[in-house]
């Protein structure tokens, strides 16, 4: 298992099973606090600076959250343009400097690996909040953590399950990294549903491969959506050369409550990384599965404050501190009633 304690956290290739293992057992012991049922400030006057330099809602302020759950304070700088990265410092320069001023230091970059240079630079742990196209680690394990807990209403693990990912998987980095967390586990049937331009890259169907997977890819939704987890994503604009490349791929793959009685088993969990776009010409997952109680979409959202206050706790090594700091909670709170 790998040591948590002062480390970076930049791909999911760090991981075996026992460490993905430690990190949803920390992340399952976090609930009381981010529910509300109990506070706790075990990093009481630790610094989090949260710096995005791609455009992000969810991971970021699920970051912050975490953090400021766990007692800590954040500091964030939001676009390139807040930063001397304009003036034209560099990746290392900035990391040696900002993480002068923090505890640990959460990331986002448009540019593949970009996380891993300013890591290079830092001398307090950094973790990976998305790098380009590359990889976006804490997604996947929140991700996997969803799964494991989903599955676990079916009396069923994340070993021997049929799962479908589904959309843009060229450019999606969010099942770039979960299919690499998949290939520690045992006996899974991925079917990779996409236009055939954005097919899972050679190296992710690989490592399933080689991980003894069955791994299915087809380009049609037809007989292919029977599954325990179907996993959309996006087609991701932001990734393409030009609106008018990525517009030839929108709708192509949507799901509405009528694609989902016809071709997925009842109790098909629905997960998504969102945003999800509602544009009526992509309308990727449709509203009217708001009111189906296997649409994971929300339940996988909050599930990431889980997964970044465990890795805030091991990478600062206080995950078996959590009960020493636990405090009552003094104000009312809905999620805690």
């Amino acid at each position: 298992m790998m040591k948590f304690q002062g480390s970076h956290i930049l791909s999911v290739s760090q991981f075996d099973r026992e460490s993905v293992a430690r990190i949803l057992d920390v992340a399952k012991r976090m609930i009381p606090y981010a529910s509300r049922q109990k506070r706790c400030n075990v990093l009481e006057g630790a610094i989090l600076n949260n710096l995005f330099f791609e455009p992000s809602t969810r991971t970021r302020v699920s970051f912050g959250t975490a953090f400021q759950l766990l007692g800590g304070f954040v500091h964030e700088t939001v676009g390139q343009e807040s930063s001397s990265l304009t003036k034209g410092e560099s990746l290392f320069d900035t990391a040696r400097v900002i993480s002068g001023y923090a505890d640990i230091v959460a990331m986002r970059h448009p540019a593949m690996h970009s996380v891993a240079e300013f890591a290079e630079g830092s001398t307090v742990p950094v973790i990976n909040g998305g790098d380009g196209a590359n990889e976006h680690p804490t997604q996947a394990l929140l991700d996997l953590f969803t799964i494991e807990a989903e599955m676990n209403r079916f009396n069923k693990n994340i070993d021997d399950l049929n799962i479908v990912l589904m959309g843009d998987l060229k450019h999606g980095r969010t099942v770039h990294s979960l299919s690499k967390l998949l290939s520690l586990y045992n006996n899974i049937h991925l079917t990779l549903v996409s236009p055939k331009e954005l097919q899972m890259p050679d190296h992710v169907v690989s490592a399933l491969d080689n991980a003894g997977h069955k791994v299915t890819i087809t380009d049609s939704m037809v007989g292919n959506l029977q599954s325990d987890v179907l996993y959309q994503t996006r087609i991701q604009e932001e990734r393409f050369a030009s609106k008018g490349e990525a517009d030839m791929y929108r709708g192509h793959f949507s799901l509405n409550k009528s694609v989902y009685e016809q071709h997925c088993k009842d109790n098909t969990v629905i997960m998504h990384p969102l945003p999800r776009d509602s544009r009526p010409e992509a309308n990727e997952l449709d509203v009217d599965l708001n009111d189906n109680n296997n649409l994971a979409i929300f339940r996988q959202a909050q599930n990431g404050v889980l997964v970044r206050m465990a890795l805030f706790a091991l990478a600062l090594g206080v995950e078996d501190k959590l009960s020493q700091y636990e405090r009552e909670v003094t104000w009312f709170s809905s999620k805690g009633n």
